[in-house]
């Protein structure tokens, strides 16, 4: 999946001699959380987000003494070292970007301007749909040998009692002779599956069902 896929495309922005009062405006009039800052050219030359404003902005108790502060340009609190994305990037290494740079929200850019913006919420949304966790069914676990074939060979038990596969995660083990196959599959009752799973010789981490023989 790609980003253009998943980013949303109606971003609302700032310019950066617009005060920080617009950006709180901005912010609660959009229930959003992220404002890029551009130029007259729609080139992204930094952001603020709502912590960025919160400490910026002066105490409740002494708000009204300083009301001076929310006049002052967002340019004065906006970050500039903006990380970007582009539109035909992979959501997964959007994904690492978040995770290695720990940011909430990723503009995008196309031929140097802004095009749509990802946010965090954005990615759990995808990876929810990604991996069917929002429909219904049951998920099962399975440990195997780190070879080549032994998704297919796994897979292949499943086919034989017409189950299906809504999606399926590998992640390695701790020991590096293995991996864990995740299963996402469209029934309630897994455990016929996890009974043929057990009978070819394969480990179940999840569901460990009791009664079913191992």
């Amino acid at each position: 999946m790609i980003v253009e896929q998943i980013m949303k495309t109606n971003v609302a922005t700032l310019q950066p001699h617009h005060t920080i009062a617009e950006a709180m405006q901005l912010l609660k009039q959009h229930h959003i959380r992220h404002i890029p800052i551009v130029d007259d050219e729609n080139h992204v030359i930094g952001i603020v987000t709502d912590r960025d404003i919160r400490d910026a902005s002066p105490s409740i108790f002494h708000a009204c003494e300083h009301l001076e502060d929310f006049q002052k340009p967002v340019s004065t609190i906006m970050k500039t070292d903006v990380i970007t994305g582009h539109p035909l990037d992979f959501v997964e290494e959007i994904a690492a970007l978040f995770y290695e740079y720990r940011i909430s929200c990723l503009p995008i850019t196309k031929d140097g301007k802004l095009v749509g913006i990802v946010t965090e919420t954005d990615l759990l949304h995808t990876l929810v749909q990604l991996t069917g966790a929002h429909q219904p069914g049951s998920q099962i676990e399975v440990k195997v040998p780190n070879l080549s074939g032994m998704l297919s060979e796994v897979a292949a038990i499943f086919g034989k009692r017409n189950v299906n596969i809504s999606s399926v995660l590998v992640y390695p083990d701790k020991d590096e002779r293995y991996k864990i196959l995740v299963f996402r599959i469209q029934t309630m009752n897994p455990t016929g599956i996890i009974a043929d799973l057990k009978s070819e010789g394969y480990t179940v981490l999840w569901p460990n069902l009791p009664g079913v023989s191992s």
